[in-house]
């Protein structure tokens, strides 16, 4: 007799259950959460770190690191809040909930604003995962070219922020800006787009985006 089990449905339904009881947590500790996903090389330590330097005495941030391997990561971010706790995932090309919740065990979650998950470096896996997040936010970087948008849809299509990084790059590189701008515009028209150089340390658009979310959760969570 030939049995049929809906391995990728049961995984995903228990993701969820616990991404759900994340939520209320996050929640209940009035703490606003980012999930940052983004390829390799596109910049994502190097954005958080610039972003907790400039939100020091201004937000108090977290962070949650995810990374097949090493510690440099959380470490770098280290420099900036003392509360980052890094996951290594080994084979796995994602977090999951159940690693994020057993992640923020190991942080005073009341005692924070703003907690920024950084996924593992990918544009595919990460997308699926809901990690009770408040809020998903894609990152691409000029390095990578200008189809990349159109070639990995899901995460444009829910993202709530979209950031284009190394924009002091488009003089050097084949990158044009109105395509990949068309390209995010015909698959969501909601996700603001932000367009960075943490580089040239200019980070403004995202910086005051954040703050303006958290700021709202704040007053919707105590009207």
């Amino acid at each position: 007799m030939n049995v049929t089990v809906p391995v990728v449905e049961n995984v995903l339904k228990v993701n969820d259950e616990i991404a759900l009881l994340n939520r209320r947590m996050f929640s209940e500790a009035h703490v606003y959460v980012i999930d940052l996903i983004g390829a390799p090389g596109s910049g994502k330590t190097a954005l958080l770190e610039l972003t907790l330097e400039q939100l020091t005495g201004i937000a108090r941030t977290g962070v949650v690191v995810g990374d097949p391997a090493t510690a440099r990561d959380g470490q770098r971010l280290a420099r900036f809040t003392r509360h980052v706790v890094q996951i290594n995932t080994g084979h796995g090309c994602h977090l999951d909930a159940n690693q994020v919740r057993q992640a923020i065990t190991r942080l005073p979650l009341s005692d924070l604003d703003i907690l920024v998950i950084e996924n593992v470096g990918n544009l595919i896996c990460p997308v699926g995962f809901d990690l009770g997040q408040h809020a998903k936010v894609g990152l691409f970087s000029v390095s990578e070219g200008d189809d990349k948008a159109a070639k990995h849809p899901h995460l444009v299509l829910t993202a709530n922020a979209l950031i284009l990084n190394k924009i002091d790059l488009l003089p050097y590189v084949p990158f044009d800006v109105p395509r990949f701008r068309e390209d995010v515009r015909h698959l969501n028209q909601m996700a603001p787009l932000m367009e960075v150089s943490v580089a040239r340390r200019q980070i403004d658009p995202w910086t005051h985006w954040l703050l303006a979310q958290a700021d709202k959760a704040q007053t919707n969570a105590s009207s």
